[in-house]
């Protein structure tokens, strides 16, 4: 089941939602107030584009690796 985003149209919170191919966004309730006015939203994605053409130093994405790039 995918992860999804949403935010409620009624009090502005953002959360997360697992759902179903089978059954939709439309069922997704706020936790907060309860509210079905809730809007699906694009979220930062988590996969790394293979190549070595790219701007991203290899190894860059994988967390703490010694590999990062970083200190």
């Amino acid at each position: 089941m995918p992860l999804y985003e949403f935010r409620c149209q009624e009090c502005r919170t953002a959360f997360e939602e697992l759902v179903a191919a089978s059954q939709g966004t439309e069922k997704v309730v706020c936790p907060q107030c309860g509210s079905k006015m809730v809007k699906k939203i694009i979220s930062a994605g988590s996969f790394r584009i293979a190549g070595s053409g790219g701007a991203i130093p290899s190894g860059a994405l994988s967390g703490c690796s010694s590999k990062s790039g970083f200190s």
